[in-house]
């Protein structure tokens, strides 16, 4: 797939239209609204690297659609960007948050008003054969250099050194948050040029796991409320049961997001734990049948939820974005963390080994040592496993070893830290 020019933004009142209908015209934060409506501009992001697998089949909804998408604008992504990776290969950044706006704060708690900050930021690489992808998973604490990023006002920051990733999201303090700031951390981290950026808000992450019928999980032991809420006296109700069960709505969000109690307690234990919830959205979906009537009110309930870059903002580019990755199998999509190490009470990425991993998926070289520019599978195809080819590996060896798949077994890695 071709990858997408930055359009002019879209209008600023009504119904947003397609692009070759509406005039440019400058928006404040860079923000778009359908009906005039304040939509929430932020996401757990774990189902969103999925949604891009699993509305594939059904492109064509997006054409009854268009009204749904929301768009940030491009005028704070940065002018020098790295240089562009294979012709075919894509990396899309999905971007998830605390952000409490537009009725995400009865989910997340805290106040409508605070600036929204990343909870989640995953780097989802798709090779070029478009049969594989490996998602790579930043935590949030990890520090970072923070490059210049665009304020409402139109002016500039200095470069911020040495301070928390999730930071980036929450520059310009505005409650609905700044993924072109996040975007531009991401490409100043790694050296990759991000083609697309895809952010989803709480209600949204709820309403697509009730869509799909729920989500098989396994919990190492019983959380209750205070897991979610450490300053609770009592422990309080059982929320969630130690074992095999399905989430939906609020019970997934809980899920997703419960720290203390489970593993080490730490944002590290709850990405492997955010990974295993993804793959086993792939796998419900899959298992369900891509059919349009199956995959129809799962395409409305993603574009309702989605706030994208410009170069998502349109039906045709959703379309051909969708059907690039239909091809990419439960085996051949692969969650992994960037390798890290505690640094006091924040993280630090290991040198030289983060380095390497963002070399190797910029020569598109897949996580078992295959190659798969050619367009052919890699050798493992179909049956890659954690310890599969890691001494072939171009990805550094704890990647390879954390890394789960979406046909993986759903209790793996039970401990979550």
């Amino acid at each position: 797939m071709s990858r997408s020019q930055t359009p002019t933004r879209p209008t600023t009142t009504g119904r947003r239209r397609s692009p070759r209908h509406r005039k440019a015209t400058p928006r404040r934060h860079g923000r778009t609204r359908g009906h005039g409506r304040r939509r929430a501009r932020a996401l757990l992001a774990v189902p969103a690297a999925v949604l891009a697998l699993v509305v594939a089949a059904a492109g064509w909804a997006y054409l009854r659609l268009d009204g749904d998408i929301d768009t940030f604008g491009a005028d704070g992504i940065a002018h020098h960007r790295p240089e562009q990776g294979p012709s075919e290969a894509m990396n899309v950044l999905v971007i998830g948050s605390d952000a409490r706006v537009s009725g995400n704060a009865a989910l997340g708690g805290g106040a409508k008003d605070d600036a929204g900050r990343s909870d989640t930021a995953i780097l989802l690489h798709v090779y070029a054969d478009h049969r594989h992808a490996v998602a790579v998973s930043i935590p949030r604490d990890t520090l970072v250099d923070i490059p210049p990023c665009r304020l409402p006002d139109g002016t500039w920051t200095g470069t911020r050194r040495n301070v928390m990733f999730n930071a980036a999201y929450s520059v310009g303090q505005t409650p609905e948050g700044n993924p072109a700031c996040t975007q531009n951390t991401v490409e100043k981290l790694t050296g990759l040029r991000v083609d697309h950026t895809i952010v989803v808000d709480f209600k949204g992450f709820a309403t697509l796991t009730d869509v799909v019928g729920g989500v098989p999980v396994c919990l190492p032991r019983d959380v209750y409320e205070q897991d979610l809420d450490p300053t609770r006296a009592t422990r309080g109700k059982m929320l969630l049961h130690k074992g095999e069960q399905t989430v939906s709505g609020r019970r997934a969000l809980d899920y997703v997001r419960v720290r203390h109690g489970l593993g080490d307690g730490s944002d590290i234990g709850r990405i492997r734990r955010q990974q295993a919830f993804a793959a086993s959205l792939v796998r419900q979906v899959k298992s369900e049948g891509l059919t349009p009537s199956k995959l129809l009110p799962l395409a409305e309930a993603a574009t309702k939820s989605m706030t994208v870059d410009p170069g998502l903002g349109s039906p045709d580019k959703l379309i051909a974005f969708a059907m690039s990755l239909k091809d990419v199998g439960l085996s051949d999509i692969r969650f992994v963390t960037v390798p890290w190490r505690y640094e006091g009470e924040r993280v630090a990425l290991v040198q030289p080994d983060a380095d390497a991993l963002w070399r190797a998926i910029k020569d598109d070289r897949a996580i078992d040592g295959g190659d798969v520019r050619s367009g052919s599978p890699s050798p493992s195809a179909g049956k890659a496993r954690p310890d599969a080819g890691a001494s072939r590996s171009p990805f550094p060896k704890d990647a390879v070893d954390g890394s789960r798949s979406a046909d993986d077994d759903l209790c793996s890695g039970l401990s979550y830290g």
